[in-house]
């Protein structure tokens, strides 16, 4: 915030502990609280800000001698509060209030001998939340001697009275909201773009055309309540503290520890109460995707390439048996059950692409491949099957985001694009792709090639640019939903991490073995946080995406794991292809009774053998 941390010099002393004499002090007219704040009432009469216990008959005199004999014990015990206890204790007084506990923050601040706020500043939030807005202005002259920025105070004056004008315009007082514009706000000479909009408030019908067009609660204790937000921005928290500042700290405690916890896979909830606060934040990896669910054999022959649908209901796999089976994905239970087979791929299938809207599903083969089978996966249909010549390898695709047109190529130099029915309708000469990526904004084309580099394609104005440059083979990339992140496994190296917008290697993941067979990797998790790739060591490595080490190794795989695609809907779920012939889905431990559980050893390799 603005002036966070300021205004601890001059002050100091009149706002480190006080003593219970100082605080005890009576309070103006009005039920004012000793600690600054409105007391609230009961039964009408405005409650003591005594230490609450009205003395009986017969208890004056020792409760007096009491108080007079343990002060000065007291005062040594407060004199040792260090700044930290007193923002404490400050603190905890602003929650207490918030939730209506006044005598206990009066209490609270009488014991502790701290004050919750400066008494210039509870005026003034007293005049705000009353709306008498003379006052209010008159109390910015005394806050102005706390503040660090002089600057600020007409800025808190433009707040002031932009609040008063609304509420004189929603009371129907267009003459009295009229002055304030010409003779308050405009004198100021400050944010006269505002004042503009200000002034056509002035032709709102009634009170509901004002709020909806001004975006404003109306006026009342919500509207003011937000204005005293806005209006301690700029003040020193010393002497206001920042609102529901407890809260704040809290949650972003909460957050920190889900941010650090390196299995956390699940939305993220900012409401406290869905918390403990009780206890640190832990995710066990039991609740991870690590252990094996399903061992799917259907295919005969090496699996070379797995992916999920776009609404995570689907899972496609391609296998050098020549077919792709399509896998229904159970809502409830996450098992899969094949749905159908499309056969006929006469190379084998290393390559498979899901349409945005998932209708279509289009199949390329190795390197010797020069047909492209684009197939209706709703109804088993094959819609196209595009070869241009003979001589092309056309090994590689990635739709456009329109879902009416997808780019392919290959490594003997095609690089096109096609519309649904596969006719041809650009191309690019000369550039050996190895992998394709189509960017949101539906215009750049992102394609590996045999110079070890990802350049960026334009095929609008046919323009092109280098964006990544590795010093080894590029086999295969992806991207991140955002467009900003580029995930590489890269030739006897492993798995790269680009940023594409600032063209710099963000990362390099450990632990994989990466020779020169096309390794596909994937992005998943909630919010894309990890990252998957298969190996040639028969393993599949997890990383969170922060850091370089794994934090899992899946074992169970006899050959190399060729790719792996994370469920983009199901956090929990995912799957990987290898040379063994199998599919393995991978997620959270089966259920295990307590002594099993116990028993469970914490690398999940172990699990999965």
């Amino acid at each position: 915030m603005q002036a966070n941390g300021a205004g601890q010099g001059q002050e100091s002393s009149e706002l480190s502990c006080l003593n219970s004499a100082q605080n005890g002090e009576s309070s103006s007219a009005g039920g004012t609280h000793s600690n600054g704040l409105l007391s609230s009432t009961d039964n009408g009469n405005s409650v003591g800000t005594s230490n609450g216990s009205s003395a009986g008959p017969g208890s004056g005199t020792s409760a007096a001698s009491t108080a007079s004999g343990s002060e000065v014990g007291s005062l040594k015990k407060k004199k040792r509060l260090s700044q930290a206890e007193e923002d404490v204790i400050r603190l905890i007084g602003q929650h207490l209030h918030g939730l209506g506990l006044n005598q206990t923050v009066d209490l609270l601040m009488q014991e502790s001998g701290c004050r919750l706020e400066h008494p210039s500043a509870t005026k003034f939030r007293n005049h705000v939340m009353e709306g008498e807005w003379d006052k209010a202005e008159n109390d910015l002259n005394e806050l102005r001697a706390l503040m660090h920025s002089p600057n600020a105070i007409v800025r808190m004056k433009f707040l002031l009275l932009q609040q008063k004008y609304l509420e004189y315009l929603e009371d129907g007082k267009v003459l009295e909201a009229l002055q304030v514009l010409r003779g308050e706000l405009t004198p100021l000479k400050y944010n006269t773009d505002r004042i503009h909009v200000l002034s056509g408030y002035l032709m709102c019908s009634h009170a509901e055309d004002l709020r909806a067009k001004a975006e404003w609660e109306g006026k009342g204790t919500a509207s003011r309540c937000r204005l005293l937000d806005k209006l301690q921005t700029y003040l020193p928290p010393s002497v206001m503290l920042p609102p529901r500042r407890l809260q704040t700290l809290l949650r972003q405690a909460v957050e920190l520890q889900r941010d650090r916890c390196l299995y956390h896979n699940t939305k993220l909830d900012s409401n406290l109460d869905s918390v403990s606060l009780l206890l640190d934040h832990v995710c066990s990896r039991k609740q991870f995707p690590c252990y094996t669910q399903q061992i799917l054999t259907e295919h005969c022959n090496e699996v070379w390439f797995c992916k999920f649908s776009n609404d995570g209901t689907k899972l496609a796999t391609g296998s050098k048996d020549t077919t792709v089976i399509i896998w229904q994905v159970d809502p409830e239970s996450h098992q899969l059950k094949l749905l159908r087979t499309l056969e006929g791929h006469a190379y084998g299938v290393s390559y498979l692409a899901w349409s945005p809207d998932d209708t279509y599903l289009i199949a390329c083969g190795p390197d010797d491949c020069s047909e492209l089978w684009l197939w209706n996966v709703q109804t088993g249909e094959l819609r196209t099957k595009m070869s241009q010549s003979h001589e092309d390898s056309l090994t590689s695709v990635a739709w456009n985001p329109d879902g009416k047109r997808f780019v392919t190529g290959g490594q003997r130099g095609q690089f096109y694009q096609c519309d649904l029915d596969g006719n041809l309708l650009d191309s690019w000469e000369g550039v050996r792709v190895q992998c394709l990526w189509c960017l949101g904004d539906g215009r750049a084309v992102l394609a590996s090639d045999t110079h070890q580099r990802i350049r960026g394609y334009n095929f609008e104005d046919l323009t092109d640019r280098n964006i990544v440059q590795e010093d080894h083979p590029i086999m295969s990339f992806t991207v991140s939903k955002n467009g900003r992140l580029a995930l590489l496994n890269v030739a006897t190296q492993g798995v790269h991490l680009w940023d594409l917008q600032d063209r710099v290697l963000v990362r390099k993941y450990q632990g994989v073995t990466q020779g020169f067979y096309t390794i596909h990797s994937c992005f998943g998790g909630h919010n894309e946080d990890f990252i998957a790739s298969g190996s040639e060591d028969h393993k599949v490595y997890i990383w969170h995406r922060r850091g370089e080490l794994p934090i899992a190794e899946l074992t169970g795989h006899t050959r190399t794991v060729n790719c792996v695609s994370w469920n983009p809907v199901i956090p929990g779920l995912m799957a990987s292809a290898s040379d063994d012939g199998t599919v393995r889905v991978w997620g959270p431990a089966p259920f295990l009774d307590s002594q099993e559980a116990d028993g469970l050893n914490e690398n999940c390799s172990n699990m999965d053998s």
